[in-house]
C-alpha cells in the first residue's frame, strides 16, 4: 500500500516565492544546507529552487547527476553574449545531500532533458563547439547558446564566424515553415 501514500506537502516555511504560473512538482529536505536550518530543494515546472532561495531555470542547468544520496548540479554561466546566442561555461558544481530525495532527482533529470530542443556538437580545427537550443518556461521560441570544448580558441575571429554560421543553420533548421 506504500504506493498510495503521498509525499507530505511542502511546509509553508520552506515554500519559495513562486511566480504566478509556477507550481511545485517535488521537494526534498536539504539537511546539509548552510546555514544549518530548515531548508529544502524545491523542483517546480519553471526550475529548481536552491536552499539559499535562488532558482535555476531548467535551461540554466548544464548537468545533473544523482549518486543515490547526493544531487550534483552544474549550472551554466554566461561567458559572453553574442548577436543571436550566448556563450556558456560550466559554473561551480553545487552538491546537495538528500536523505529523503523523493521525486526530486527524477524531476531534475526529466525537466533538464526536456528543456533541450536541439543539440549538436561540431569539431573545429582546434577543439569543438556544442550548439544548444533550449526551451525557457514562459518564453516563445528557443534560447540559443554554445559551449566550447576545452582548448578551443573562442576569441579567434574565424571561430566566432563559424560558430555564428552553425547557430544560424540550427535556427533555420528548426524554424517553422513560412
Amino acid at each position: 500500500m506504500s504506493f498510495l501514500q503521498r509525499k507530505p506537502k511542502l511546509p509553508a516555511a520552506l515554500r519559495p516565492a513562486l511566480a504566478p504560473e509556477e507550481r511545485v512538482v517535488a521537494w526534498a529536505p536539504a539537511p546539509d544546507s548552510q546555514p544549518a536550518d530548515n531548508k529544502a530543494l524545491v523542483a517546480t515546472n519553471h526550475g529548481l529552487w536552491l536552499p539559499d532561495g535562488k532558482r535555476l531555470g531548467w535551461h540554466e542547468i548544464h548537468k545533473a547527476a544523482w549518486s543515490g544520496r547526493e544531487l550534483r548540479i552544474t549550472p551554466a554561466e554566461t561567458a559572453e553574449d553574442r548577436k543571436d546566442y550566448t556563450v556558456l561555461v560550466d559554473g561551480p558544481v553545487l552538491s546537495f545531500l538528500l536523505l529523503e530525495p523523493g521525486q526530486v532527482p527524477d524531476q531534475v533529470r526529466n525537466r533538464v532533458t526536456r528543456s533541450v530542443a536541439y543539440t549538436s556538437h561540431h569539431p573545429l580545427s582546434a577543439g569543438g563547439v556544442r550548439v544548444v537550443g533550449r526551451r525557457v518556461p514562459g518564453k516563445n521560441g528557443l534560447s540559443w547558446a554554445v559551449r566550447y570544448d576545452s582548448g578551443t580558441p573562442v576569441k579567434l575571429p574565424a571561430v566566432v564566424e563559424l560558430t555564428g554560421e552553425l547557430v544560424s543553420a540550427a535556427q533555420e533548421a528548426l524554424a517553422p515553415p513560412e
